[in-house]
This record gives C-alpha cells, structure tokens and sequence, in this order.
C-alpha cells in the first residue's frame, strides 16, 4: 500500500503543504515544533479517519483558517487499487469524507481501501501505563487488522455503562429489574470483543517479539490475558463468572467481570515489562508492538501497510539504533520524522526538510551539516 500524495491545508501550522511520496523510506528531518511530527499526523489522518495524538480534532484546524477547517487530500494505491481521499476537518461539526467523489461517513470504508500504522513516543505508555492503554492499543489493532469489527469495543463499552448505571441508581433489595437482560447484551459483545482481542494478539505478538530480539538479542513476551478465558465457550464462562460475582456487584454496584479487566501481559526476561523494563528495554518494546501490528496487517491482507514512524531512534543506545536503521528497508513505504539529521538513514529513498510548516525535498541528499535538524 502507498500514499501517492498528500496535500494539507490549515492542518496545524501548515497552512498549505503538498507532497509527492515515494515507495521506500522517506524522512522528515526538523527541530521541535517545527511540524514534522504534524505531517505523519496529517497522512495518518487521511489513512485511518483519526488522530493519533488527540481525541478532538478541533487542535488539528490551524489557527486563523478560513472558515474554520483544515483540508486532506491525497492518493493512494490501496487494497481496492488506487482511490482519491478528500478530508474536510472541521474544528465544529460532523467532518466530510469523500473517497474518489463519493462521500462516505465511517472510518471502515477508508481503512478498506488502506492501512496504516503509526508509532510515536507516546506509544511508551503502552509498556508503561495503566490497563486501559493496553486495551486501546489491542481495540486499535483489531480495527486495522479487521476494519468490519472494529464497532466491537463501543458495542461493548456501550452495554457495559448501561449494566453499570442500572446497578449504580439501584436502592432495592436483590437484583434490580431488567439486569439479566443487560446481562445477555454484555455477553454478547464482550464475548465478540474477547475473541478479537485474543485474535489480534496472537497476530502481532510473534511478530512484536521477533523484532524485539531483532533490536536487543532477547525476547519480548506478548501475551492477552482476558478476563474471561477464550479457550473453551466464551459466553458460557462469561455468565458463570457474572453469577459467581453478582452478590459483589450488588454490593460495588459496578460490573467486574468483562473485557474491561483484560490485560495485555509484556514480559522482558521473564520479568512484567512495566514494573521491570528499562526506559530503553520499554521503548524498544512499544516500537516493537507497532512493527508488529506492521508486519500482521500484511500478513492478513498480503500487502505492507504505509508505516509512520515518528522520532524512533532517542529511546534506544546507539548499537540499537544502527539495528532500527538497517531494518527500515524492505518494509513497504515507510515515513519517518528525526531531529537529528545523523538518524537520517543512509538508505532513504527521500529526505524532506521541515521548517515552520514547510516542507522542502532535499530528493536523496541528506541535510547539509550546515543547516538545523536538531
């Protein structure tokens, strides 16, 4: 899959960016805030209907811009062979979506036509947060792997705060009235929802371990621990554990058995990744989870999906980062932004410079040592 493209108006500080992209690496070289970062957001965002950085998208409109929006446009050889995307962004108000003219409303008719997989610093969070961080990151996979289930998690998260407001208001005595038919309905797509998870974990956790070893010599474990085992019948066991737990619930007044408990367990020798990993073992970890969702998405669809890598190298020593740099060939198109121009590859394919929202093709020549990158 290839980004053919991209042309971004008023999408954070470039007020009119645009781009050809070519297969192979190509890097974004530019200091903080100058807006390298804000490009991969912009062709993720034309990709897959979202940001990655932030749940609103009023941050992506730049200040100042007329009329209130921001503007995507961009072509891609997809799945479905090539396609026009057009984004209208609108700080206020539903956003439009036309795919070669046609107006389209649900980020799975994009993500039908191509995938794209995106890292950022951020992703540490993943090693190093809460629970719920893991979940979003599986839900996320699920989404780019299989586009059709990814209503699965709102599904589920919908009847799970339906379940909990019903035992939360109730002031009577035994189980409140209507809680067995919620009972069916979190069931029903928390059983869905275990399955995709367990799914998508048993594609990408290979894969994130492998390149784990590929970076450090040793092992990344990934491994979905459920709230409800899926080996055997998930709605069975689903609803012999909401019985063995229901006088507690009555008491807590909350649901504490489903999805929502599920953990995705990272383990770096033999030992929990988030209480034991060093800064450099848990960055090596998260980028190693979004090459492996990388690598998965092609082997489910046969293609590599466009992968957007955002400032890879601080995290890793330097022998890890020369062994990120020679494995970022090969791997379909693949853009990447770098502060320092010395993380340029010396097999990219492109290099662009970026400066206060604007992007200049240096073609196959890296920054000059003259000139700020970092």
């Amino acid at each position: 899959m290839r980004l053919r493209w991209l042309e971004a108006r008023d999408f954070r500080n470039h007020e009119h960016t645009e781009l050809e992209i070519p297969d192979g690496l190509v890097v974004a070289v530019g200091g903080n805030g100058e807006g390298k970062t804000n490009l991969l957001e912009a062709a993720f965002y034309l990709l897959s209907m979202g940001s990655p950085r932030v749940g609103s998208d009023q941050p992506l409109v730049r200040r100042g811009a007329a009329g209130g929006s921001a503007f995507l446009r961009g072509e891609v050889d997809g799945l479905e062979g090539r396609s026009l995307i057009e984004v209208e962004i609108r700080s206020a108000g539903a956003n439009r979506v036309q795919v070669n003219r046609s107006p389209v409303r649900r980020r799975r008719d994009v993500r039908r036509l191509v995938r794209a997989v995106f890292f950022s610093p951020g992703d540490l969070d993943v090693v190093q947060g809460q629970p719920d961080v893991r979940r979003s990151f599986l839900d996320e996979a699920v989404a780019v792997l299989w586009p059709p289930k990814e209503t699965a998690a709102n599904a589920y998260e919908k009847a799970l705060r339906q379940r909990n407001r019903l035992l939360k208001d109730w002031e009577g005595a035994g189980a409140p009235p209507g809680l067995e038919a919620w009972d069916g309905e979190l069931v029903r797509t928390g059983a869905q929802l275990t399955r995709d998870r367990a799914a998508a974990a048993a594609a990408l956790g290979p894969r994130a371990g492998a390149e784990f070893e590929a970076l450090t010599g040793y092992g990344l474990e990934v491994r979905y621990a459920p709230s409800v085992p899926h080996e055997s019948e998930v709605e069975a066991e689903f609803r012999a554990r909401l019985a063995e737990r229901r006088a507690d619930e009555l008491v807590r007044r909350t649901t504490l058995v489903g999805p929502h408990r599920d953990e995705l367990d990272l383990a770096v020798r033999d030992l929990t990744a988030r209480a034991f990993a060093s800064h450099g073992e848990a960055w090596a970890a998260a980028l190693s989870l979004r090459l492996g969702l990388a690598a998965a998405v092609g082997g489910e669809v046969g293609e590599a999906p466009v992968l957007l890598l955002d400032d890879p190298f601080p995290g890793l020593d330097p022998v890890r980062q020369a062994r990120l740099s020679g494995r970022l060939t090969g791997r379909g198109q693949t853009v990447m932004s770098v502060a320092d121009r010395a993380h340029v590859p010396p097999e990219a394919d492109r290099v662009w410079e970026v400066r206060a929202g604007n992007v200049t093709d240096r073609g196959w020549t890296a920054v000059s040592d003259g000139e700020s990158g970092a």
